[in-house]
């Protein structure tokens, strides 16, 4: 099969290689897939750099989501049947951006019927992560207001139409316009241009003064820090990421002064803690994509040829919304 190539460490675009391989086979408790769609991710580009927390031997193919049709299931596997359409995480040094896949079964769930091949590979990582990060590590209620930093992006678009769903006004900071275009498609009450506007002041007129409930921050950095400057009393900080390069160093007394809590989630862990709780998530965003709650909005729709290049652009922050290849 053809599959893209990490043989050495760096960016995207200089160390993908199309290379034929070997076509991978599912081993116990493993489904094989053929890869219908698979979206980039920033942790794909973290993965060229080897800068993610998971560091595959050489050479691997990234791609960390997919959505597949079911080729073979290996031994011990229950529930999956030879042409179900599925989505999944993949089981890494053997990613998604490739013509076939093995996933480990308990990563494996039904592709919801009312999203298509692309809107539902990109269900897993992003959705799930704002699933849990808004109704796990803190419940966001009705009423309130949800404040996210890269809400164009692949995460931060999730927690817009999750947040819409759950009732909350949200507040999307991107960069640039294009970007504003995409965040109030997803259906953003204010949306904030960082490049022209200083959010802070802004969030605070549009609250009343209050501030954010929540704030929600894959960046890190300066927008975390400006962060602080407006939420509100009782307020939560979710910090989800550090795309932006800085990990914060946050100052206690003033998360005691203002009595907000700030609070971590890495997603993955749950994969290790609590499978039960991924199982259910799933049920539970399916459920509001046939109720029309939440639909991926998928900007490019690329092909396997093209994974260095969408990558590449994912890594220099210069694309909108979400991408997806099709082998």
């Amino acid at each position: 099969m053809k599959a893209w190539q990490v043989d050495e460490l760096g960016e995207p675009r200089d160390v993908l290689r199309l290379d034929d391989i070997e076509d991978p086979v599912a081993g116990p408790g493993q489904v094989l897939v053929r890869v219908l769609a698979a979206p980039a991710n920033f942790p794909d580009v973290l993965l060229c750099r080897g800068q993610y927390q998971v560091k595959p031997p050489l050479p691997f193919t990234p791609g960390v989501e997919l959505c597949g049709s079911v080729v073979a299931v290996g031994a011990g596997v229950t529930g999956f049947a030879i042409g179900d359409r599925v989505v999944g995480t993949t089981t890494l040094p053997g990613g998604a951006f490739a013509e076939l896949a093995v996933l480990d079964a308990e990563n494996v769930f039904p592709a919801p019927d009312s999203l298509d091949d692309a809107e539902a590979a990109a269900l897993c990582i992003g959705y799930q992560t704002s699933w849990f990060a808004l109704h796990r590590r803190t419940q966001l209620r009705a009423g309130e207001t949800l404040l996210v930093h890269a809400a164009a992006g692949g995460v931060g678009s999730t927690a817009v139409q999750l947040g819409k769903a759950a009732g909350a006004a949200v507040i999307g900071v991107v960069g640039g316009p294009d970007k504003a275009d995409y965040c109030r498609e997803l259906g953003a009450d204010l949306v904030i241009d960082r490049h022209t506007e200083d959010f802070v002041p802004i969030v605070k007129e549009f609250t009343g003064g209050r501030g954010a409930d929540v704030i929600y921050d894959p960046v890190g950095g300066d927008a975390y820090a400006k962060s602080t400057k407006c939420i509100a009393f009782e307020g939560r900080i979710l910090v989800i990421g550090f795309a932006g390069g800085t990990i914060p160093q946050p100052a206690l007394n003033h998360a005691l002064i203002k009595n907000y809590s700030i609070i971590g989630l890495h997603w993955g862990l749950y994969k290790q803690y609590n499978q039960q709780a991924i199982r259910d998530c799933h049920t539970e965003l399916t459920r509001l994509a046939a109720a029309g709650q939440l639909k991926p909005l998928i900007s490019e729709r690329l092909s396997l040829a093209d994974v260095p290049d969408g990558l590449g652009r994912l890594g220099d922050g210069s694309t909108v919304g979400r991408v997806v290849f099709h082998p």
